[in-house]
């Protein structure tokens, strides 16, 4: 994962949507963190751990346009979701996280399935982990990642999250 840099600023609002808590986050680049859960201190904490060296400052007014999207495409997948990113990983995770980036909405994928889309057919381990340290949800649609017979597999946002979101997009 690339590091925040020291004193770069990191902008957040949290939100209740229809999936419970959202917290969005952006720095001077465009998004850099989205995510979902129950309670706002726990995914306050999670931010401040994934970018330890900045600077989180709440600042609702900056992002609200940001997190209005977000929202809008939770309720209605189909409309899609175009926001800058700005995406911090390694440049295998960010193989995946392109390669997630091409499954239509309406659709899933396998973890083999990305790996032979990369082109690294045994690294199915290395991109379950990838999609495992996506910190950007939804926009890098991990929750499109089934298991190889069709069901549902983990999403570490909750698999009834994960169901929701793709009964939504299958609409």
């Amino acid at each position: 994962m690339k590091e925040a840099l020291p004193n770069e600023v990191i902008h957040f609002s949290v939100r209740r949507c229809t999936l419970g808590c959202i917290l969005v986050a952006i720095s001077p680049k465009g998004v850099c963190c989205i995510t979902l859960g129950d309670d706002p201190a726990l995914l306050l904490a999670d931010l401040k751990k994934r970018f330890p060296n900045a600077k989180i400052s709440r600042r609702d007014e900056k992002i609200t346009q940001f997190v209005a999207q977000v929202v809008r495409f939770i309720e209605a997948p189909r409309l899609g979701l175009t926001l800058p990113l700005d995406i911090r990983g390694t440049d295998f995770q960010q193989r995946v996280w392109q390669a997630l980036g091409k499954i239509p909405s309406g659709s899933t994928a396998s973890y083999s399935d990305i790996a032979r889309m990369i082109d690294r057919p045994k690294s199915v381990r290395a991109v379950a982990g990838a999609c495992a340290a996506n910190s950007i949800s939804l926009a890098i649609p991990c929750h499109r990642i089934v298991r190889s017979d069709g069901q549902l597999s983990g999403y570490r946002w909750g698999i009834e999250r994960k169901r929701i979101l793709l009964a939504r997009e299958a609409v």
